[in-house]
């Protein structure tokens, strides 16, 4: 994205052809509106950025088929240097027609053409460099098939596109197309402008258009186009004193049969240019995030260091991108239709005013004419940013250039300070709505991103706070660690060849979030398809799954088991709510009915894409465990009806998933995750822990435990085993290792390797040991700080605890965790299934039991009596 400083933002508005409501396609589904087809295919124009082309922004979609277009304008084109009717320099006319062909080459380069040429889009910007408008307006209507206006102007149009016609399907479930034009007819309208500029006024002014039609074709039978053309219009004096590069370059351009006729690519490295090619360095596109190619700024500096700081009143609104300010336009209240109805652009009509004809009998007929509304409007609206530079009018310069490296808050200094530090502990949703507040967070993430991989820790710091919609989704790539060339390993994959699980892709693709706009377009099923195919093919050792379409690129690599991720899932939920398990369990209700969809697709395919982008900017900071709490999280924004109700009205209310409060489920798992163990969710086929953000340890906000300072040990004597998957369902609770105990208990001794954790002052315990042997086996050895109470006179017949002094500290230890070590696995897991039965929360087992301690030197023995 170029910055706007010699540019504005503009908006245009056309309507999309109108299908039948009772025609359906091949597969028996109804057909995709148009504009749902031109919203798909306009997103790769938002790709192509030259300093030639008006960059496009944004499209949106309105009533009845109307969209409208949000794209970099400038306010002067070639209209105005017609308006003066004075012929243009020779010198002046070759740097035009240069610019012109690198935007046209470029075009050409991803497979576009212009075909709407004309002095009214090809704009000048304030330093008076050509730029192309509307150039995608081809491209997005599928060569003008999902309009029902022509692409072009009569005028300018080249003669093997008069010839053609406009000829388009009468059957919409056809996808006939008509042939599109090539990139040689936008140098015949080039031609026919260059030859205005030089004679200082426009041709065919004086004939209809089917008049006009018919004398560009008629100049196939002539040798000499221009000269024709001059005598025809009273120039040929004008056109005699041009100069032979002028003369040869118009001739090149109107050749009337296409064959002779040279590309823009052709034309541009002709001789012709000669002098005027070394004004124009080569364009390179920067480099992108994730390239081979190195990525560096222009650091060329003035001589005179002072003149960077000489201007007080620099516009550093201006030096931001396209991109940026719309986004920052519309959050300031920046409306696309609303200005185009103040400029009176879209007009609305009582609806009596838009009944249909009738005819009487005596042929006589009553009614509106055609609407012409509905035809092409090509004016283009200049957007204000009055409001938007208003509501930043308090907002420093410094804003714009943070100090990455200072170890003050993130927030800049300014008038306006004090708001961004209220804004900064406001809801999410409403930060991401100031206007503000999302300006610091963009140019802060901006620039951390431009410094990636080695801001990689500052970008994790960031993100625990919040993330910038406006960047989330290259954030959400930094955060997973990519790197290098992605865009050539991804197009190196055969996502062509067909494969087994095409059929099932193709299934799954048309129920996969269609409820928006973009993913129900042509070109998001063609995205998805190559998408998964990609994945199928790049991960030959694993298989498709349906609800792999709702995870999607690029958290692809989140694979699990599916059985045992649902065993752990339900001793969390014992874990953290024990009343509600046992609830569950009573009714039968368990997670496979209904948390299947929840951790096969990272909840995608049960929340709307709106909540989903909130809950991954958490979840890319925690570890494989943190879906876990998320989900009991749901369960108990849920929990009063969950409790009241029975398996069928369970049943029913996940059929139709009630609103949840997506801030407040993260919020809640974020304390879930902090009260459960680490080894408390382990998975044998989990994700490998990544490497820590930063060394620093410091825990910034509350998301800090979910990613620096929250890492997995590798592993040791004291981690957790493997077991089996049946020995694992028939336990209620889970298993924690030796090693989360000893950190857990501050304990150390001679053979353990972890350092002493200095208090600075006393505080509750946060655990207890439940020591469930017989007293003489306590006696011999046991865990510092350990209670003792013996498995088999703990319990009733009925289950409820024995009272004694041992089960009254347990009492009160009621609401922390508490770990149940014993001799054998049968006894311990009976006794923490007893423990969750009286609704006793955080209730785990050790894995390995009191024999995982022994080794370490870890026991206690009482002393004796004297």
């Amino acid at each position: 994205m170029f910055p706007l400083k010699d540019t504005v933002m503009g908006a245009s508005t056309f309507f999309a052809s109108a299908l039948p409501h009772d025609v359906c396609g091949s597969n028996g589904l109804p057909l995709t509106p148009n504009s749902i087809k031109i919203l798909g295919r306009f997103q790769i124009l938002k790709t192509i950025t030259h300093p030639r082309l008006c960059q496009y922004v944004d499209i949106t979609r309105g009533k009845h088929e109307r969209l409208v277009v949000a794209a970099e304008h400038c306010e002067k084109s070639l209209e105005d240097l017609l308006r003066e009717r004075k012929p243009v320099s020779s010198s002046r006319i070759l740097c035009i027609a240069y610019e012109v062909l690198q935007g046209l080459q470029y075009m050409n380069k991803h497979g576009m053409v212009h075909r709407a040429l004309s002095p009214c889009n090809i704009l000048l910007d304030r330093k008076g460099h050509v730029k192309l408008a509307k150039f995608g307006l081809y491209h997005m209507t599928a060569q003008g098939v999902d309009v029902d206006f022509p692409i072009g102007y009569p005028s300018y149009l080249a003669p093997e596109v008069i010839a053609q016609g406009i000829g388009k399907p009468s059957d919409h479930t056809q996808c006939e197309k008509p042939l599109p034009s090539g990139p040689k007819s936008d140098l015949w309208s080039l031609g026919i402008i260059l030859f205005e500029l030089c004679v200082g006024r426009k041709l065919f002014q004086s004939l209809e258009i089917a008049e006009r039609l018919k004398f560009i074709l008629m100049l196939g039978c002539v040798d000499d186009i221009v000269t024709v053309l001059a005598e025809e219009h009273g120039c040929l004096d004008i056109i005699k004193d041009l100069s032979e590069n002028v003369t040869a370059l118009l001739k090149k351009c109107l050749t009337f049969q296409p064959s002779k006729r040279p590309t823009p690519e052709e034309l541009l490295h002709d001789s012709l240019f000669s002098e005027v090619s070394p004004l124009y360095p080569p364009f390179h596109k920067p480099a992108g995030l994730f390239s081979s190619s190195p990525r560096c700024a222009n650091l060329t500096l003035p001589e005179d260091i002072s003149q960077l700081c000489k201007d007080e009143d620099n516009d550093y609104l201006a030096e931001r991108s396209v991109e940026e300010v719309y986004y920052l336009w519309c959050l300031a209240g920046g409306d696309l239709e609303k200005e185009l109805v103040n400029k009176e652009i879209i007009r609305s009509k009582p609806p009596v005013c838009t009944l249909p004809n009738f005819l009487l009998e005596d042929g006589e007929s009553f009614g509106q004419g055609r609407d012409r509304s509905s035809l092409l409007d090509d004016t283009t609206v200049t957007l204000s940013l009055c409001q938007l530079r208003n509501r930043l009018k308090d907002v420093g310069g410094e804003a714009f250039y943070p100090l990455l490296e200072d170890d003050q808050p993130a927030l800049p200094h300014s008038n306006s300070s004090n708001e961004l530090s209220a804004a900064a502990t406001l809801p999410l949703i409403i930060r991401e709505r100031d206007t503000e507040y999302q300006l610091n967070r963009i140019v802060l993430f901006d620039r951390l991103l431009k410094a990636y991989p080695y801001k990689k820790n500052q970008i994790w710091k960031e993100a625990r706070i919040d993330i910038p919609p406006l960047l989330r989704g290259i954030t959400w790539a930094a955060l997973l660690g990519v790197e290098g060339a992605i865009e050539a390993k991804y197009d190196a994959i055969d996502k062509d060849t067909p494969i087994p699980t095409d059929r099932q892709i193709e299934v799954d693709i048309p129920r996969c979030h269609q409820y928006d706009e973009l993913l129900s377009s042509p070109e998001g099923h063609a995205k998805f398809r190559r998408v998964l195919k990609a994945w199928v093919v790049s991960h030959p050792n694993l298989v498709y799954w349906q609800g792999l379409d709702s995870l999607c690129a690029p958290f692809l690599y989140l694979n699990f088991n599916n059985e045992e991720y649902l065993t752990v899932f339900s001793q969390m939920i014992a874990f953290h709510d024990p009343e509600l398990s046992n609830h569950l369990n009573e009714i039968g209700f368990i997670p496979d009915l209904y948390a299947i969809p929840w951790f096969l697709t990272m909840f995608t395919h049960v929340f709307p894409l709106h909540k989903i982008f909130h809950l991954w900017d958490t979840l890319l900071l925690g570890n494989s465990s943190f879906p876990f709490c998320i989900g009991v999280a749901i369960l108990q924004q849920l929990r009063d009806r969950l409790l009241a109700n029975g398996f069928n009205e369970c049943i029913l209310l996940f059929s139709d998933l009630p609103e949840i409060d997506i801030e407040r489920c993260v919020r809640e798992s974020i304390n879930l995750f902090r009260w459960t163990p680490k080894s408390a969710t382990f998975r044998q086929f989990a994700q490998p822990a990544r490497p820590p953000a930063d060394g620093s340890g410091a825990r910034s906000s509350a998301l800090a435990c979910l990613s620096a300072d929250y890492q997995e040990a590798p592993r040791s004597d004291l981690s957790r085993d493997s077991i089996k998957l049946d020995d694992l369902k028939a336990e209620v609770s889970p298993r924690i290792s030796a090693e989360d105990l000893i950190d857990l208990c501050e304990l150390t001794g001679p053979s353990h390797s972890k350092t002493p954790v200095k208090k600075t002052k006393p505080s509750k315990p946060k655990l207890l040991v439940v020591d469930i042997r017989n007293s003489e086996d306590f006696n011999r050895g046991h865990i510092s700080g350990s209670i003792n109470v013996p498995f088999a006179s703990a319990f009733t017949a009925e289950g409820d605890l024995i009272q004694c002094p041992a089960t009254a500290t347990l009492q009160s230890f009621k609401g922390r965790v508490v770990v149940i070590v014993g001799n054998a696995v049968k006894n311990t897991a009976a006794f923490a299934a007893h423990l969750v039965k009286n609704k006793y929360p955080r209730v785990c087992i050790l894995d390995g039991g009191i024999n995982k301690i022994k080794p370490t030197g870890l026991l206690t023995v009482p002393s004796p009596q004297i």
